[in-house]
């Protein structure tokens, strides 16, 4: 397939609410506002979510609007028990209200009930993360202040319509190996991030989808032969045939792959078997990556049968090789990250 550098800048939609034009950037080159959105509200979906991970535990933060529905969720997973704690708190139908910015890179987000406190902001130094999530496991609560900076230079945007519908669209900006730091608090257990050898990434959303969409998403960031290592990859967002979301990053710069391919093991049902290897490649012969599963993050949110997210993310490491645009090859061995399978009708 072919990839299309979005050269374009100015709004992203046009008067009548229409993608102006779909493609990929690797800075963000529109400018996002609800102004222009041809859509009720309660199908406008805009989210910023943060990953922040070593080689020994990660915390994932949430922040959504999602129309009818808000969503405010922390995840802790420890690799070394393979385990995983998720807990959320549902905001019924915020309608955009609940302030999410127009910007990846500027704007900030303030905002609590009795139960959850969370503030994401810019500042000279980076993005700094609080939140703080009462309840959070067995009557123990959650907290944590990070510290994200180093941004790469290059990120991964893409913009795509929806296939039969004129007025849907993704704008979507994933920041992958910015260097973390600063610690999280559950209950008695307090773990502290090391620039040294801690990540994160941001994952910001914003757009009007279909009602019933499966997507897969893979991510990783970390340290490889003493490179600063990470890709995004994925499929299910809209019609991508302007250009797929795939990319690695090393030291900050990009190297774009075409279309990826998730295979998942099943069991002898065809129920996908999540634990198990996968194989992860593209059509080019460019990637070729073994994901060995060590937890299985799984959630399912149903409300009353009409808004239902069926996630699973899978955390592990990655190994085998990439080629980059140059035509050197990569050997991955250990990159942390995750691949996940999602189904939502929202």
């Amino acid at each position: 397939m072919s990839n299309h550098l979005i050269e374009g800048s100015g709004p992203l939609l046009d008067e009548g609410g229409r993608l102006r034009e779909p493609g990929y950037a690797l800075r963000p080159p529109f400018d996002y506002s609800h102004d222009r959105i041809a859509a009720p509200p309660w199908r406008i979906k805009d989210w910023d979510y943060y990953l922040v991970n070593d080689d020994r535990h990660a915390v994932a933060l949430t922040f959504s609007d999602l129309g009818y529905i808000g969503l405010v969720s922390a995840a802790v997973m420890d690799f070394e028990t393979r385990s995983s704690t998720t807990a959320s708190e549902l905001v019924v139908a915020p309608m955009g209200r609940m302030g999410l910015p127009a910007s990846s890179d500027v704007g900030d987000i303030s905002w609590a009930n009795r139960r959850c406190r969370v503030s994401f902001t810019h500042t000279p130094a980076g993005r700094r993360l609080s939140f703080a999530l009462d309840g959070f496991s067995e009557g123990e609560d959650f907290e944590a202040e990070f510290l994200l900076d180093q941004e790469p230079r290059d990120s991964m945007v893409i913009a795509t319509p929806w296939a039969g519908s004129d007025h849907a669209f993704y704008y979507n900006r994933k920041i992958v190996g910015m260097r973390a730091r600063g610690a999280f608090r559950c209950g008695a257990l307090v773990y502290e991030f090391d620039p040294a050898d801690s990540f994160g990434l941001l994952d910001w959303g914003r757009g009007v989808w279909t009602y019933d969409n499966v997507w897969y998403w893979s991510a990783a960031q970390g340290l490889q032969q003493g490179h600063v290592v990470g890709f995004n990859l994925g499929y299910g967002f809209g019609d991508t045939s302007a250009a797929s979301e795939n990319m690695l990053f090393v030291d900050g710069v990009a190297h774009k792959l075409d279309k990826v391919t998730f295979q998942i093991p099943s069991t002898s049902d065809g129920t996908p078997d999540y634990l198990e290897p996968w194989h992860v490649f593209d059509e080019d012969g460019r990637l070729d990556l073994t994901f060995s599963p060590d937890l299985d993050r799984s959630d399912l949110i149903d409300v009353a049968h009409v808004v239902m997210s069926d996630q699973h993310q899978v955390f592990g490491t990655f190994a085998g090789t990439a080629v980059l645009d140059d035509g050197s090859t990569l050997a991955l061995d250990g990159l942390r990250g995750f691949a996940e399978h999602v189904h939502n009708r929202y």
